[in-house]
């Protein structure tokens, strides 16, 4: 008996769209809001319609990284897309976690203390996100976007704009160096006080198993990360980092580099380590971004927002004490 082939997935044609552009939209590429009004779009299906002078502003014809302004006109042409999948739903236990996690909240921003162990964005085969499940706790808050990203295996604070206004005017902030964040992290050894600044280049490798890894190499990237002493631990220290620069891995890398690699960091950490720490209690990747000081663009007030270590980090130093 032959074998059915598999249908192709639904397509459900959409129908054109006027949308007048608001303040809050003004300044985004017309690239990136044309993949939140075309949800499942693919990237080639926006640039393609765009390039063919299907999506127009104000009449005219555009490039893809158009800069949107406010009272634009922007015509959406009707598209075939996939129906969408049924979304994961956030569960009870993540909503109560979420929300408690909940650090600082004002008309434009939250400031979550994010678990370890949580993507901020779902992707590689991660469903739901950090931004996914706070979009689903606020459906009536159609601009939420992550400011900033940290790593699934880093707890802590991490900045979610409710309005694109919001969004730009922390960006301008983090480019000209008008916020602190401040990470706290378990290094091995006894981290120098001497060493209060650490200036070496980063580049992102990717080796043959597709992993990306980060390393001090003088082609890279020019990279600085402040350092303070917090508490001699025995065979660890308990440090404070602050990131001058913004490079992936920047902070775990550094500390490698130094000879003090972070206690549970899989890819830059001691193995051994790592084991007895594990059978100890202790995890996971002791890095924690415990502070954040700001200007909140959507009330003017300078912030100084602070998140407790979770139970295994607090343990983990009241052992070691």
């Amino acid at each position: 008996m032959q074998q059915k082939p598999t249908p192709p997935p639904e397509l459900t044609a959409t129908a054109v769209k006027y949308v007048s552009i608001d303040d809050d939209r003004a300044g985004q590429r017309i690239d990136n809001f044309l993949m939140m009004h075309l949800k499942g779009a693919p990237k080639s299906l926006i640039y393609r319609i765009v390039r063919k002078g299907e999506v127009r502003v104000n009449k005219g014809r555009i490039k893809p990284d158009y800069k949107l302004k406010d009272g634009d006109i922007v015509r959406v042409p009707p598209v075939k897309l996939p129906e969408p999948n049924a979304k994961a739903a956030v569960s009870k236990g993540l909503e109560k976690q979420l929300r408690d996690a909940i650090l600082y909240e004002s008309p434009g921003l939250l400031i979550i203390n994010k678990p370890h162990g949580l993507a901020v964005h779902g992707g590689s085969g991660i469903n739901l996100g950090l931004i996914e499940s706070l979009r689903q706790l606020y459906p009536n808050e159609r601009s939420l976007e992550l400011v900033h990203r940290l790593d699934r295996d880093t707890s802590g604070c991490v900045m979610v704009a409710k309005k694109r206004s919001t969004l730009r005017a922390i960006h301008a902030q983090l480019r000209d160096g008008g916020i602190d964040k401040v990470y706290q992290a378990l290094v091995i050894g006894g981290w120098p006080k001497s060493c209060q600044k650490v200036d070496a280049p980063l580049m992102k490798n990717v080796v043959q198993s597709g992993e990306r890894m980060v390393r001090v190499e003088q082609e890279g990237k020019r990279s600085i990360t402040r350092y303070k002493v917090l508490q001699n631990l025995g065979q660890f220290t308990l440090i404070e980092a602050k990131p001058i620069t913004g490079r992936t891995h920047q902070i775990r890398v550094h500390c490698q580099h130094m000879g003090h690699p972070i206690v549970g960091d899989p890819k830059y950490g001691v193995d051994q380590v790592n084991q007895e720490q594990r059978q100890l209690g202790l995890n996971r990747l002791f890095l924690h971004a415990a502070q954040l000081r700001l200007t909140d663009p959507s009330t003017e007030k300078k912030i100084d927002v602070r998140a407790p270590l979770d139970v295994r980090l607090a343990q983990a130093i009241k052992r070691l004490n």
